[in-house]
């Protein structure tokens, strides 16, 4: 499934590039390019559009100290990005409307490095991203108490985070938020 979406994927500069490369090879080097056994594994996540609006759906991460797009692990069995990052939006914001928005495409591939926690090793996540959209913004609501929810502009978003990836997500997002769509 992963390989057949990142075939027809174009990578967006020469740094994405070098990441789809590390994830096409991930792929053909390993059987369960998921295992979180594995230093480096893919992880699903999306960034949650409301379109009428343009504004965009941030999450308080704890471990990471920011605010960042939902998303996460794969499930054991799980292989589509879409729909790892489908589960783990509704499981984040309580969001049931949750579709793929325009289209189930990729909108970027980035390796992050996370650091180590307790029993867990520093590690890799190869990062599939892709955008959801809801039509319910207003039913938006945290997980857990430390994990709090905002409905930010871009400009906002951007000035929200210092990932540079993330940052890089949301000018993504917004040039497909200023296209004309039918839907």
């Amino acid at each position: 499934m992963l390989a057949e979406l990142l075939s027809g994927y174009r990578a967006g500069d020469p740094a994405e590039a070098g990441d789809v490369a590390r994830v096409a090879e991930l792929l053909r080097a390993v059987d369960d390019p998921w295992s979180r056994s594995i230093p480096l594994h893919v992880t699903g996540s999306a960034l949650i559009v409301h379109p009428p609006t343009g504004r965009v759906l941030l999450r308080w991460h704890e471990r990471q100290r920011a605010w960042l797009q939902v998303g996460g692990h794969g499930d054991p069995g799980e292989t589509d990005p879409v729909e790892v990052a489908l589960r783990e939006g509704r499981e984040e914001t309580g969001l049931p409307d949750l579709v793929p928005w325009p289209d189930a495409a990729i909108v970027h591939v980035v390796v992050v490095p996370v650091a180590a926690k307790g029993d867990e090793p520093a590690h890799e996540h190869a990062d599939v991203r892709v955008l959801l959209a809801t039509a319910d913004p207003d039913a938006a609501r945290p997980e857990k108490p430390d994990a709090p929810l905002r409905w930010l502009t871009v400009p906002e978003a951007l000035a929200a985070t210092t990932e540079a990836n993330l940052r890089e997500t949301i000018h993504r997002a917004a040039e497909v938020m200023a296209r004309p769509h039918t839907r």
